[in-house]
């Protein structure tokens, strides 16, 4: 599949945001009065100058951190529509890169370009990414620092075009299951391509050789096999980086729905599919889906040295805490947080 890198950023999915958070409703009448919220593709209200010039404002102070901790490469996080009722701060995460050849950190990352009705990769300055947040009132920012080794190796990655639109799915759901190939979503481009860049030889199969365990229909409960192999064509690299992810430990975000009715709501979205979920899943009324929170996790565990950043900004300020434990919901900083007053 023949596509381009695009330096532009359009209105982008939200990787399940509002979609799951409509299905969620207890209700068929009140999913139908939040159907609107998932037309990802209408236009936001614009920022006020006010709102514009704190988000940049918290633009620079994270550029400035990323610039003083020395790493190339770092995981960017932002929150997006309310995520809590599934505990989960973070929607949509991309990958903040020192050397784009953009601008100094611009985050490459998947978006569903609404023009085109598809998939696309896009490079985006830090502060373009920062504000397309949905709340410029109160938001949350999310910034994992990898160490030169593991920063170097997906940095070589990342920067190949050829190899970063490889992992690129030609069918977009937000709610894509994270180990099928017959969706994608953001997060699960960007996994896929931690996946690619930091598997071992022993789990990293060449492209004409991949793990079997790791196709589309394969069971998810299923230990993986690293000895069980298929022929596929050299065309097959998110078949090998999800091989190497399920080897490498990775484990997907779970949207729990509680009422398995609630799963015929995904109709209300057409970025929301269920023909990709296993039926042990949709038994169970819950979605396994990649998301920035599962990734964290994934890195934290993976990758020895990585550093965590959080900040959070309200009309008044800038909170950075760093460190894994979160920032407590209203942008409230604790002991040892650092706070920045915003004009």
């Amino acid at each position: 599949m023949h596509v381009n890198l695009r330096r532009a950023a359009v209105r982008g999915a939200a990787v399940v945001a509002a979609a799951v958070a409509a299905v969620g409703a207890a209700t068929l009448s009140a999913a139908t009065a939040h159907a609107g919220t998932l037309r990802y593709c209408d236009a936001t209200p614009p920022l006020s100058a006010g709102q514009q010039g704190r988000l940049l404002q918290l633009s620079a102070i994270v550029k400035s951190e990323l610039e003083r901790s020395g790493s190339r490469v770092a995981l960017v996080s932002r929150s997006g529509l309310n995520l809590r009722w599934f505990g989960m701060r973070y929607s949509h995460a991309g990958l903040s890169l020192q050397g784009s050849g953009e601008t100094p950190w611009a985050v490459r990352q998947l978006y569903f370009a609404c023009d085109e009705a598809a998939p696309r990769l896009f490079d985006q300055g830090l502060s373009a990414f920062l504000l397309g947040t949905e709340d410029p009132a109160l938001g949350y920012v999310s910034v994992v620092l990898l160490p030169a080794d593991a920063a170097a190796t997906l940095e070589t990655v990342a920067l190949d075009n050829r190899r970063a639109l490889s992992l690129l799915g030609a069918r977009y759901s937000a709610n894509a299951h994270a180990w099928s190939l017959q969706y994608q979503n953001c997060n699960q481009w960007l996994i896929e391509l931690l996946g690619l860049a930091w598997a071992a030889p022993a789990a990293a199969p060449g492209p004409e050789r991949v793990n079997a365990d790791a196709d589309a229909n394969a069971d998810p409960d299923a230990d993986p096999d690293p000895d069980a192999a298929t022929a596929l064509p050299a065309t097959a690299p998110r078949t090998s980086a999800q091989a190497a992810l399920r080897i490498l430990g990775y484990e997907a975000a779970t949207f729990s729905l509680g009422w398995r009715p609630l799963l015929w709501l995904t109709a209300f979205s057409p970025y929301l599919h269920r023909d990709d979920h296993p039926e042990s899943d949709l038994a169970r009324a819950q979605f396994r889906v990649s998301m920035p929170q599962a990734i964290e996790v994934f890195v934290r565990q993976r990758v020895p040295g990585a550093e965590r950043l959080e900040f959070c900004h309200t009309a008044a300020h800038v909170v950075m805490r760093r460190g894994w434990e979160p920032l407590p919901d209203g942008c409230v900083p604790g002991e040892g947080d650092e706070v920045f007053a915003l004009r």
